[in-house]
């Protein structure tokens, strides 16, 4: 796992890369450290060699990490960010680009720990798979790959992350019926199923793609969309 430190504080640096390597060794993780005194260096060295994990500092003098971090995401939809920071002020512009947590500095072990397990949690679950049976063949995706999925013509359309769109023959309720345990899909109008996963926004009776495309939700479920949506973000961003 590739980790990019972003800290304009060398001591803070270093003691993040400290930390984070002795919670890794204990955890027989392989990680290569990385870190940066400001954003421009950072996204320099991003663009040519992505990171799996980001640690970014939000106060820094030359470019504040929010700026850095909405850089990234033009060109890294799906590296996870963690936030490091002295106040949860900007948590609705680190919701924006996808932060999966916030350090508050100065944080514990225990709190750098709990944030190793949980995205340990988190790319175990994105590599996991669902099984779409069809009369002529089956075909298997990766979850985390889905935008959404819209039922016409008798076949389930499946737009993906990488912009592809994958297609099998099935009824829409047979095909919800694969997401009954997941709560980050959600049926927002006839016919079509999100992955709140890609949701970047939620606007009136639209839900905002982090590609920038808009999906329509059904009038008579703005109010449940609003709800799901809002819970999921709560337990997923985890904000402290």
């Amino acid at each position: 796992m590739r980790i990019a430190i972003v800290d304009d504080c060398e001591n803070e640096r270093n003691e993040l890369c400290k930390r984070l390597s002795q919670s890794s060794f204990s955890r027989s993780y392989d990680i290569e450290i990385c870190g940066y005194g400001n954003g421009t260096d950072f996204l320099n060295e991003a663009m040519q060699n992505r990171f799996d994990l980001v640690f970014m500092d939000i106060y820094m003098e030359k470019e504040n990490g929010i700026d850095a971090a909405q850089k990234l995401r033009k060109f890294d939809k799906d590296c996870l960010l963690v936030f490091t920071t002295t106040s949860t002020d900007h948590a609705l512009e680190g919701f924006r680009v996808r932060a999966l947590h916030y350090l508050v500095k100065p944080y514990s072990d225990d709190e750098l720990d709990m944030l190793l397990d949980e995205i340990s949690q988190k790319t175990s679950v994105e590599e996991k798979y669902i099984e779409i049976p069809s009369a002529s063949d089956s075909l298997r995706i990766k979850l985390c790959d889905i935008l959404y999925a819209e039922h016409f013509k008798h076949c389930i359309h499946i737009h993906c992350t990488d912009k592809s769109e994958k297609s099998v023959r099935s009824t829409f309720a047979e095909f919800v019926m694969l997401f009954d345990d997941r709560d980050n899909f959600f049926v927002c109008n006839r016919g079509i199923i999100v992955n709140l996963e890609h949701i970047r926004d939620m606007n009136g009776n639209e839900f905002i793609l982090d590609n920038g495309e808009r999906i329509s939700i059904s009038r008579s479920l703005v109010k449940s969309a609003k709800s799901t949506f809002g819970e999921y973000i709560f337990d997923r961003r985890d904000l402290h």
